[in-house]
């Protein structure tokens, strides 16, 4: 989209929700680039699930009403065509009627108040960290894991229940202060905001620590009607609010209807199926989420690889992985990674191309080598070959630490063990 498109998206984001943080602004805007939206009149196809990955229910609801309201009026037309529209008298007449909305909004606002009078303890991270971050190093990966736990830990003293606002904000004040030791580099260059992999690191620390005393699923059953999520089904609640992760990790009952005999018939059925050539998928499907309670525990209980291998073959086939993956995270295997290729892979393959060849000599040579190996081949499958193999050139590493090359016709039967490394390994036929 051009640079006009991109503002006039931007501003309609602002408009309606001025005091949204400009991390949360991009994702919404990316988002609403990858789902087609490119002059005012297209807001009124967007629906709410469309804007959850990015903002909270009550968030979703305002914006679309305020969007559809504009559409609504002739005014949005000759707005939409004139670039980046201003603000409008639907807009206006909308704002008495979204003090729901804002009454909402501020019975959040006591939980997120916190953030203004928070300061960094730094009078409890150890001495080592700090004489490391005045003196502008970087601190080892150790010290880092210390500063966000004892971060986590102050953080939730001051709130039982931390968002992703809450780490942007928090990430934000301390690599403002130590940019040198803490900041997002790479090459001399910043990436980003600078602070994304240290808010990471939050909500990850963050998400742990909500795992070691209750389990996720069951904890957001006891959300009470007033909730902002309560029109969202649970599954689905804890797709949105989960960063990362799992909602059906842990299940504690089998299915209803279901047995221990019964899971473990349609488990010898699986097996018995993988071994045919006209095996019907759905049915296929329908025993891998009917079972995937005992899959759960059998992966939980630690049962290395090579068991799960023989006892769930469906499980490393794709059918049967995008089948449990959709159950344990919610999210469609397929679809997810295709449209995180789509909005961040091409991004990735440019700053390749256009700003680290001129830094690596190795990949410059990387990159010379599959252009002319790629040819006129296009498509998702030749992208995601060029990324892994050039961010093995960026970062130089070697290829056989990723990939144990064959030969065209060996089947995986065959491979020789002995010549895999132990680290997670691509087998390829060919080369």
């Amino acid at each position: 989209m051009t640079d006009m498109e991109q503002t006039f998206i931007r501003s309609a984001i602002t408009e309606v929700l001025p005091d949204l943080p400009e991390m949360t602004k991009d994702i919404l805007e990316e988002t609403l680039q990858s789902l087609g939206v490119e002059t005012y009149e297209d807001f009124q196809f967007v629906n709410e699930a469309d804007l959850l990955s990015a903002l909270r229910p009550i968030q979703a609801r305002k914006v679309l009403a305020a969007w559809k309201l504009r559409c609504q009026t002739p005014e949005s037309s000759s707005s939409s065509v004139g670039g980046s529209p201003g603000p409008s008298a639907s807009l206006m007449s909308y704002s008495p009627r979204s003090s729901s909305s804002t009454s909402s909004d501020s019975c959040k606002r006591p939980d997120i108040d916190w953030m203004d009078s928070f300061v960094i303890p730094w009078d409890k991270f150890p001495e080592e960290l700090m004489q490391t971050l005045e003196r502008g190093k970087r601190p080892s990966p150790q010290m880092r894991r210390e500063m966000v736990r004892i971060l986590v830990c102050e953080m939730k003293r001051k709130s039982t229940c931390l968002s992703k606002i809450h780490t942007i904000e928090v990430a934000k004040k301390i690599v403002a202060k130590y940019p040198t030791s803490l900041q997002d580099i790479i090459e001399g260059d910043v990436i980003g905001p600078g602070y994304h992999s240290l808010v990471k690191q939050l909500q990850n620390r963050i998400e742990n620590v909500k795992r070691s005393t209750t389990p996720k699923i069951r904890k957001r059953k006891n959300g009470t009607d007033e909730s902002d999520t309560d029109e969202v089904p649970p599954e689905q609640r804890a797709a949105i609010q989960d960063t990362y992760g799992c909602i059906k990790w842990d299940l504690k009952f089998l299915p209803l209807g279901e047995t221990e005999e019964s899971q473990q018939e349609k488990k010898e059925k699986l097996r018995v199926m993988s071994k045919q050539t006209d095996v019907n998928p759905e049915e296929v499907k329908l025993l891998m989420k009917s079972t995937f309670y005992t899959q759960r525990k059998q992966v939980n209980q630690g049962t290395n690889i090579k068991s799960l291998l023989q006892e769930w073959p469906f499980w490393f086939d794709d059918l049967g992985m995008a089948v449990h993956f959709k159950e344990l995270t919610g999210s469609e295997l397929q679809e997810t990674f295709t449209r995180n290729l789509d909005l961040k892979g091409k991004r990735l393959l440019n700053y390749m191309n256009t700003v680290a060849v001129y830094k690596s000599k190795r990949l410059l040579q990387a990159l010379t080598k599959f252009k002319v190996m790629r040819g006129e081949l296009s498509g998702c499958s030749e992208d995601v070959k060029d990324m892994v193999l050039l961010l093995l050139s960026y970062f130089d590493e070697k290829e056989d630490t990723m990939f144990c090359y064959v030969e065209d016709t060996c089947l995986a039967g065959e491979v020789q063990m002995d010549q895999v490394q132990l680290t997670p390994t691509i087998v390829v036929c060919g080369k």
